[in-house]
């Protein structure tokens, strides 16, 4: 009882410490007026410093949802993911960000508005990235963080009750704070959990006094096999595109870059983002995991939790509870502003009102979403492993909307119905290939990796095809974007 009270009063004590910290920091920062409502509150009035930049996308990404879903594989080979997410940071950093300064955008589909000449293809691929937050990613952190902290304190209270908590608060955080809010609570939340992550990683590593002997050696290899979660040849196809998609085009990142003062701000922040993703997060993702198998057995999810749980004294597990819960908020509040954010400025906007009250109907906009994430919380508790069940449906949205991106960066004269048609053919195509309800699954054994990297040629192919025998429009390569392909 008495350890008890020492976990759940430094939980309470640091929580409240870090909304203090976030409200000190936002306290009276200037709305600009209504005119720039959208900028300030979906870009934190492009003021980000390179730091908060950085703390922002370490910690949208770095949540329960990869801490607890990787480190439930139990294997090193999960560290895969991350090492190659560098190279989706760079992209990021020196192809896509001069872009969308240069083009001074709100969210990324503006610039397939501009580039396509056509507003109904940014509201299309706004819809999907809107869908993926509401039926995906917000329901994984919230049911991942859930099960963290059930686990952790060992508590009988149902999932459900958990959730519900992480709901209330995260959605508070998205619609009275915006994204200057989130970013900075993500930064000092970041930099807390970096530091627990890290310990525990040297504790779990000293309950086994560094000695992995009793491992199978599948669970220590880099080098996956064709039956592994990660098969090293995906490297060679899907992940890279994987990678290209979540960072360079994902709302959910890209927005934090954006809302620097300038691009050399922006990238600094990426590239240091890029660093810590580098350095600190493979080993945190996957050795606790890794000793949790020794310890424990495959345990799947519930792995960190334990092993957690397991070496921290009660002081520093209450301390690493704040963390986690921190990163829960962080990860959802991220989400919920850059889905707002879509449908706010790509749809409401240029459908229904131009000039809308922001605050007021972000808040409308929360509310549906965190219903919608709580409803679906029951059908992720039916997973076998969180992280590649997210993995494998974002593949329905991701590859289709890398292609409209890729298609239009690379391509003049192409017709947005084109474009449109082909994100419609590309979730098809990747349904029938990767669920085994269809009769053509996986087709020659492939990895769900290998078909999302067959999809995106697939729809680049549709695109232009349709492009050409149906609109009639030939396709002219151009790699560059002029100051003359603004929308119409």
């Amino acid at each position: 009882m008495y350890s008890s009270t020492i976990q759940v009063s430094v939980f309470v004590f640091v929580t409240a410490l870090i909304g203090l910290l976030t409200y000190l920091s936002c306290r009276g920062q200037n709305r600009n007026g209504q005119q720039n409502q959208n900028r300030e509150f979906f870009l934190a009035g492009g003021g980000l410093a390179w730091y908060f930049v950085a703390g922002s996308i370490t910690l949208t990404n770095l949540s329960t949802d990869q801490l607890v879903g990787m480190n439930g594989n139990q294997m090193a080979l999960l560290a895969l993911w991350e090492l190659s997410a560098v190279v989706g940071l760079f992209i990021l950093a020196k192809v896509f960000l001069p872009v969308y300064y240069k083009f001074k955008c709100t969210t990324t589909t503006e610039l397939l508005e501009q580039r396509y000449h056509n507003k109904h293809i940014r509201a299309v691929i706004s819809a999907l990235f809107f869908l993926g937050s509401a039926l995906i990613f917000c329901p994984a952190v919230i049911y991942s963080g859930s099960l963290f902290m059930q686990s952790m304190f060992n508590v009988e209270l149902p999932l459900m009750y958990i959730a519900v908590v992480f709901v209330i608060v995260g959605a508070l955080y998205a619609i009275f704070g915006g994204l200057r809010a989130v970013a900075v609570s993500d930064t000092y939340s970041g930099v807390l959990l970096l530091s627990m992550a890290v310990i525990v990683t040297i504790l779990a590593l000293q309950a086994i006094d560094y000695n992995f002997d009793g491992i199978p050696q599948e669970r220590l290899t880099l080098i996956g096999g064709s039956d592994s979660p990660v098969p090293w040849h995906t490297l060679l196809t899907g992940m890279i595109f994987i990678q290209m998609f979540y960072w360079g085009t994902n709302q959910v990142i890209t927005q934090r870059a954006m809302a620097a003062p300038s691009l050399k701000e922006g990238q600094k922040g990426v590239f240091a983002a890029a660093g810590i993703r580098l350095i600190i997060v493979p080993a945190i993702i996957v050795i606790p995991g890794i000793v949790s198998y020794k310890l424990f057995g495959d345990i799947g999810d519930s792995a960190y939790g334990q092993i957690v749980s397991a070496v921290l004294p009660d002081w520093l597990s209450g301390i690493f509870a704040a963390a986690m819960a921190a990163a829960v908020l962080t990860t959802f509040n991220s989400n919920l502003n850059s889905a707002t954010a879509l449908y706010v400025c790509d749809i409401h906007e240029a459908y229904i009102d131009k000039s809308p009250n922001v605050p007021k109907l972000s808040g409308f906009v929360t509310i549906l979403l965190c219903f919608v994430s709580l409803t679906l919380i029951p059908i992720y508790q039916q997973a076998e492993s969180i992280i590649n069940l997210v993995q494998q449906l974002y593949g329905l949205l991701s590859m289709p909307i890398l292609s409209v991106f890729i298609v239009g960066l690379l391509f003049k004269n192409v017709h947005a119905n084109a474009a449109i048609g082909s994100v419609v053919f590309g979730v098809a195509h990747y349904a029938l290939l990767s669920f085994e309800f269809s009769p053509i699954y996986a087709p020659f054994g492939l990895h769900y990796i290998h078909l999302m990297f067959v999809t995106l040629i697939a729809c680049v192919s549709f695109a232009l095809l349709v492009n050409k025998f149906i609109f009639g429009q030939r396709a002219q390569f151009s790699m560059a974007i002029s100051s003359r392909d603004n929308a119409a």
